[in-house]
């Protein structure tokens, strides 16, 4: 195919200066017949096929490759055909005699007919869609992988994300409470994937079993829940493509954040920020259209939704729960007792009846005891000798003033030394750990070494009355011995003295 300028100069010789045909041909050195299709044409026409390629020797092997191909869309991308191994499959099971290159000019022929084509969507206001994306992140110096909750609003392009150290049930609730307070209102309906944190099971009419959590979060905030379907990631696009978006613009590099708290402090920042962008094909700002979306949104309750999983349990034999593979200690009085565990993003709260009985930190880790000391004091006062053994009491960073009053104590009552230590360890079930430490170091300087006067002292504290430690109620406070004086004591003085 001869380039534009050689059309260009041709042309201009012929139409223009009046050049022949064949006086063209001998100068340029290009056919006759060629030359006046150049004259034909103001640029190159390109090569038009006037029918389909035709492949007689695949003729009989087209079905064959059809059905290849049907069937790899029902199997995972990384283990479907390439053109290649089903050249190999139809030389070695069907007897093919041709070649490569034909195989793979139908296969990619086949492919592309095979393709999705997509209708461009408008979104009107008051709607959003919501998923989870994975990033790499640094927290109070750990490298670890966080999922983030990510809610676009499709009509104004508006986002909110919030980072969690797990995917769960727990996160997703909370994750729309922060959504919802950030826009200050619900949307009206939200698209999601099937994710089992809220699907947890597709019936055969498309109708969707929600999880006992979702449709509780759903019922306090009133908004539709809508899903795409399964395996199809474009069915929700917008959001799809906030994740990506927020990986490469808000985590690039990697963030090092102290904890989940300051990073989604950070998150939050960046989210208002793109409020000031205006984006391609669109006159106003993101904030601008914004407001026609809060426009249409619902309004919020008056509490947001309690964002926890709920679990029915039973108390062990060691006075522990299990939730999520953890193991969270209760009061020894609890044990074997019927509890309802709470667990939320950033803690695990237990609950026998109507009653609070524990709360800890939640751990994201796998096999770990979370232990309260304070839980098992109780049953250390009776069974004293496993107080050196005690796994609950491993780790328990106490002030030294403790340690010593422990070794005084057994020095001066032996065994029941123990438990009386067990006893003023007890006092930080009712009393701060400050105060109760305060009390302790009072008593080593006053020498009063026993439980009580370390009471009495707590008490006198916080009722801002001089302590009154009496021999008689503390039997264990230093004794002064006075001997009665003899009268040869002072004879035996004048005698020194007559000397």
């Amino acid at each position: 195919m001869y380039s534009v300028e050689i059309y260009q100069r041709i042309r201009r010789a012929c139409h223009v200066d009046g050049m022949s045909i064949r006086k063209a041909s001998e100068l340029f050195g290009i056919h006759r017949k060629t030359v006046k299709k150049i004259l034909s044409f103001s640029i190159p026409p390109g090569y038009q096929r006037s029918q389909p390629i035709k492949y007689p020797k695949l003729e009989n092997f087209k079905g064959v490759i059809d059905a290849i191909l049907a069937n790899d869309r029902l199997r995972p991308k990384k283990q479907q055909h390439t053109a290649k191994r089903i050249l190999e499959r139809l030389r070695d099971e069907h007897g093919f005699c041709g070649g490569y290159t034909i195989v793979k000019e139908y296969v990619r022929e086949q492919t592309l007919r095979s393709r999705e084509v997509f209708i461009p969507l408008v979104h009107p206001p008051g709607h959003a869609q919501a998923d989870f994306g994975e990033a790499v992140v640094v927290i109070g110096g750990v490298e670890q992988k966080t999922h983030f909750f990510a809610m676009d609003l499709p009509h104004s392009d508006a986002c909110f994300i919030k980072a969690y150290p797990a995917e769960t049930s727990e996160a997703f609730c909370d994750g729309h409470n922060a959504a919802f307070a950030f826009f200050g209102a619900a949307p009206r309906s939200i698209l999601y994937d099937n994710t089992k944190i809220a699907v947890a099971r597709i019936l055969g009419n498309r109708q969707r079993v929600r999880l006992r959590i979702f449709a509780e979060l759903q019922s306090h905030y009133l908004f539709e829940d809508r899903f795409g379907r399964p395996g199809k990631g474009n069915d929700k696009g917008k959001v799809e493509g906030l994740v990506g978006y927020s990986r490469r613009n808000f985590m690039v590099p990697i963030p090092n954040h102290a904890s989940y708290a300051d990073f989604n402090a950070y998150l939050e920042k960046r989210c208002r920020q793109r409020c000031q962008d205006t984006l391609r094909g669109h006159s106003e700002t993101i904030g601008e259209r914004l407001q026609r979306d809060l426009a249409a949104f619902l309004s919020l309750p008056e509490t947001p939704y309690d964002a926890c999983a709920k679990k029915p349990t039973r108390v062990s034999s060691l006075s522990l729960v299990r939730y999520r593979s953890n193991d969270y200690s209760v009061p020894v009085a609890y044990g074997h007792s019927e509890v309802l565990i709470k667990a939320y993003v950033d803690r695990v709260e237990i609950y026998c009846g109507s009653k609070l009985i524990a709360r800890h930190e939640r751990s994201y880790k796998k096999g770990d005891f979370i232990f309260d000391p304070l839980h098992y004091l109780a049953l250390l006062e009776w069974k004293i000798n496993a107080l050196d053994q005690a796994a609950p009491l491993v780790g328990w960073q106490l002030p030294e003033v403790f340690p010593t009053f422990r070794r005084l104590l057994e020095a001066r009552m032996g065994h029941i030394g123990k438990r009386e230590y067990v006893q003023v360890l007890r006092l930080m079930e009712t009393f701060s750990p400050e105060q109760t430490e305060a009390a302790v170091k009072r008593a080593l300087q006053l020498g009063a070494i026993g439980f009580d006067a370390v009471k009495h002292l707590l008490l006198c504290s916080i009722e801002r009355k001089p302590p009154r430690l009496n021999l008689d109620i503390y039997p264990y406070l230093p004794r002064v011995q006075v001997k009665t004086t003899a009268t040869n004591s002072y004879l035996s003085l004048l005698n020194k003295v007559a000397v």
